[in-house]
């Protein structure tokens, strides 16, 4: 019986050993040949100055289909029929396509995002109706903080297809304050002030020069506009100290700033009418 099956083991070995070897030689040459290719493409994209995550996604990606065109000629070396291997991968990837068809999206949305750079890491942004901070862009989603150190996930899909407001893009900002003074004030004088506030706030930049300009005539006030240059870091502190600043000086200065005001007017009904 030993002898049986060290005979059959023989026949074996000499019918499919050999395909068995090259099956195997093929396998091993390929999977190395596959990590060259990953590694060859990851420095070729990181020359070329290209995004970081998109470099190592589309390093294992040619990783991914290297491998899996070794496989299949691994398999077809061994003697099996890969038009049927292929048909069922065909149908089973249109089943996982179809199933996955949102986070597809979102993986599209995110290779065009990492390859277009609206924005990059650290930018701080408005997109999907939420603003922050960039904190990480993914193939699926992308991650803000917001100012309250808030972490929120956008999914990517939404990014790409709304309007993206990137407030970092650009070295300067533009501030625009709208400062009303009451009919009764001094425009000039009060021109004169806010030209001052702005002269002495040494973070506002000279080119383009600020402007101080009447914007509009009210129903209670005569409205300033000033929209003096910054740069983009400083934005927020120059607006919230120039707002401060503003309010001060005018006051110091006898200016009035108008404000909503509602008069009531009380009718006291007669007792004659009462008693009717």
């Amino acid at each position: 019986m030993t002898g049986e099956y060290f005979d059959s083991a023989i026949e074996w070995l000499r019918g499919y050993g050999p395909n068995v070897l090259a099956a195997f030689v093929i396998f091993v040459v390929g999977w190395a040949a596959a990590k060259i290719v990953r590694g060859f493409l990851r420095r070729a994209l990181s020359r070329a100055n290209f995004d970081e995550t998109l470099s190592v996604f589309l390093s294992r990606l040619a990783y991914i289909l290297s491998l899996a065109f070794v496989v299949v000629v691994t398999i077809q070396k061994l003697g099996v029929d890969t038009t049927s291997f292929a048909a069922v991968m065909a149908a089973g990837g249109l089943a996982i396509g179809l199933a996955l068809q949102g986070s597809l999206s979102n993986f599209a949305s995110g290779v065009m995002l990492i390859a277009l750079r609206p924005f990059k890491v650290g930018d701080f942004v408005e997109v999907g109706g939420v603003s922050g901070s960039v904190a990480a862009i993914a193939v699926f989603a992308t991650e803000l903080l917001t100012g309250d150190n808030k972490k929120i996930l956008i999914p990517n899909s939404a990014i790409a297809s709304g309007t993206i407001t990137n407030y970092s893009a650009k070295d300067t900002r533009r501030l625009d304050l709208v400062v009303g003074v009451g009919y009764d004030a001094d425009l000039r004088q009060a021109r004169k002030v806010l030209e001052n506030i702005l002269a002495n706030e040494q973070r506002i930049l000279e080119t383009p020069a600020p402007l101080v300009a009447v914007s509009n005539l009210g129903e209670s006030s005569v409205d300033f506009v000033v929209r003096p240059w910054v740069k983009a870091g400083d934005f927020w502190p120059v607006k919230f100290d120039l707002n401060e600043r503003i309010k001060l000086r005018l006051d110091d200065e006898g200016i009035n700033i108008p404000f909503p005001q509602r008069d009531i007017h009380v009718h006291q009904v007669g007792e004659s009418k009462l008693a009717s």
